[in-house]
């Protein structure tokens, strides 16, 4: 067990301070990539470690030479520069050292989400058009029988120890090397798919030193740190940033496969971890688990990540006894983001000052009907008061070499031109659109209200899914709730409907007594179904298509759906005979 105490965390002048302290020499340095941190790292800290994991541990210098060795078999398979591997691979010390290999010779690492299979996985691929394919034996089968749908001229292999016994783990030679700069391609790092396929958004080498050195100064990285990631690391905050800014500090990771909300505070504790990432609801899995002696005697100083709500944040920070809370708001697609230095429950953070000109952000009000900013007369976007909730949207700097702003797009034209607003203040101007509903307060501090799309119109009123979602959960015996609108025959907008994991013997009598308490009429659920489970991605984001696509036909499910009957005052379970009045316009809504 480590016998070092973990660094005070810092304050927050301090965190700002030290992140533009880390990033201001990137740009002076244009031709020095990630991978070539990782060697210096590696003679500064050497047989530290620097990876850790159940199956495989990474000293400093280990992962460096891991990274030659992969380096020079993609020189030997003949990857070009700006050739594309595909990289179907489980969390594990390696994952890191196969992307700092092919990116330190010029190539570009597609990073596949190992949950798809079949059309999705397909997709994927084909939208990466890769030379190479490296995947885990786990994973094969899946992608052999995906393969009729990607069929061209790429290899595929099998990761193994044997693709690496003969090649040296020395430094590059002089002309083993290409020439590279921050602004090549390093990754792409794929959407989520929640709202359709994924897609694959291109990550410079410039955002890669970006977002781990900013991270590495906010978290105030130290050697005497251990970060616990178990979030996937095809996304960028388990792959690049959980892992890359605790290195840049001189500290180590803990890689885990995957969550265990049962194991968790036993992996904290035995791996004596300061720091953890965290993303989406998995703050929430852990506050519905029964009391661990672990959560105790942990020495966790910090935690962060983004997607932790105000219903969650000061029971889990009480509960756990979180020290600090370090909440951000970002995109992998995105050109600014936001943190919450202060530990302000709820908000995803504000922008100091004295870096407004470094993040260009403004809400606008929005247009929900048409789903795009509303503009006035003279076509100018109407910037959103203090408190009212509109879409967020950052400046794309001109020329696109700008320290804050640059939109590096997908490796798909139509998609990135679809995120591009234009003319939105003065003429010619551009910028990016988050699809993030969210609002100001007088102080600056930002806070999430919901995408765009998700919030949907009923009795001329805007539902927030997440408010209702919010509200659902803080009721005795819910677990988690999924809300979205559906149409119904006669009625103008979307009613509201909620999927819902819950305790058994769940009270609908007082559940709709209390939402009726919390919530304005409009925004009460019309319909609720329980599941036995809610589906989630990777980074527990809820994929709602198949759900609105379901409906309230009790016939597209097994799962029980209940009707707010307006006539009876009372959740009633749906059946066919009360779907089809509902089909006809016979019940009043």
């Amino acid at each position: 067990m480590n016998i070092l105490q973990p660094a005070p965390n810092p304050s927050p002048a301090k965190m700002w301070l030290r992140a533009l302290e880390l990033t201001a020499p990137i740009r002076d340095n244009p031709h020095r990539i990630f991978p070539n941190v990782v060697e210096e790292l590696a003679e500064k800290f050497g047989a530290a470690p620097a990876l850790l994991a159940e199956g495989e541990c990474l000293s400093y210098r280990e992962l460096a030479e891991r990274s030659n060795q992969y380096a020079r078999w993609a020189l030997e398979q003949g990857l070009v520069k700006g050739g594309v591997v595909c990289l179907l691979m489980p969390n594990c010390p390696d994952y890191m050292a196969v992307w700092l290999g092919i990116t330190r010779i010029g190539g570009i690492v597609a990073l596949i989400n190992t949950n798809l299979s079949g059309p999705s996985l397909a997709h994927c691929i084909r939208n990466a058009a890769p030379q190479l394919i490296i995947v885990a034996a786990g994973f094969h089968d899946a992608l052999v029988r995906a393969a009729p749908e990607f069929v061209g001229p790429q290899k595929i292999w099998v990761r193994g120890v044997k693709m690496l016994q003969r090649y040296s783990g020395e430094s590059l030679s002089r002309l083993e090397r290409r020439p590279l700069s921050i602004h090549d391609t390093a990754l792409y790092i794929y959407t989520s798919g929640t709202t359709g396929l994924p897609k694959a958004a291109r990550v410079s080498h410039f955002r890669v030193l970006q977002w781990t050195h900013w991270f590495a100064g906010m978290m105030d990285a130290t050697p005497e740190d251990r970060m616990y990631n178990c979030l996937p690391m095809y996304h960028s905050v388990g792959g690049v940033v959980a892992t890359g800014a605790v290195l840049v500090g001189g500290g180590s990771v803990v890689i885990e496969e995957g969550f265990s909300a049962r194991q968790f505070w036993d992996d904290i504790v035995r791996w004596d971890c300061t720091l953890f990432q965290y993303i989406g609801e998995l703050c929430r899995y852990l506050l519905g688990t029964e009391y661990s002696v672990s959560e105790g005697q942990h020495r966790i100083r910090m935690i962060c990540g983004n997607g932790l709500r105000l219903d969650v944040w000061n029971d889990f920070k009480e509960r756990f006894q979180i020290p600090r809370i370090l909440e951000f708001y970002a995109a992998t697609e995105g050109n600014f983001s936001l943190y919450n230095a202060e530990g302000k429950p709820g908000a995803i953070g504000r922008i100091p000052p004295f870096l407004a000109h470094r993040f260009p952000v403004a809400l606008v009000r929005h247009d929900t009907q048409r789903e795009e900013p509303a503009r006035d007369e003279k076509g100018i976007c109407i910037r959103c008061a203090p408190n009212e909730i509109g879409e967020a949207i950052g400046r794309i700097s001109p020329g696109g070499n700008a320290a804050g702003g640059k939109f590096e797009g997908y490796t798909n034209a139509e998609a990135s031109e679809a995120k591009i607003l234009r003319n939105m203040f003065a003429p010619g101007d551009s910028w990016f659109r988050t699809g993030d509903l969210m609002r100001q307060d007088e102080k600056g501090y930002f806070y999430f209200i919901d995408r765009v799309g998700d919030t949907f119109r009923w009795k001329a009123e805007n539902v927030a899914t997440c408010e209702v979602a919010e509200a659902l959960c803080a009721f005795a015996g819910v677990r988690f709730a999924n809300v979205y609108g559906v149409s119904v025959p006669g009625t103008e907008g979307r009613a509201g409907m909620a999927a819902i994991v819950a305790d058994r013997g769940l009270n609908l009598v007082a559940l709709r007594t209390y939402l009726i308490d919390r919530l304005p009429g409009y925004a009460c659920p019309l319909f609720l179904r329980i599941l036995d489970d809610l589906p989630a991605t990777g980074t527990f984001k809820q994929p709602k298509q198949d759900l609105v696509r379901a409906g309230y036909n009790p016939e597209a499910t097994s799962d029980p759906i209940y009707f707010n009957d307006p006539e009876k005052g009372a959740f009633v379970l749906l059946n066919r005979e009360l779907y089809d009045r509902l089909q006809e316009g016979q019940i009043r809504l």
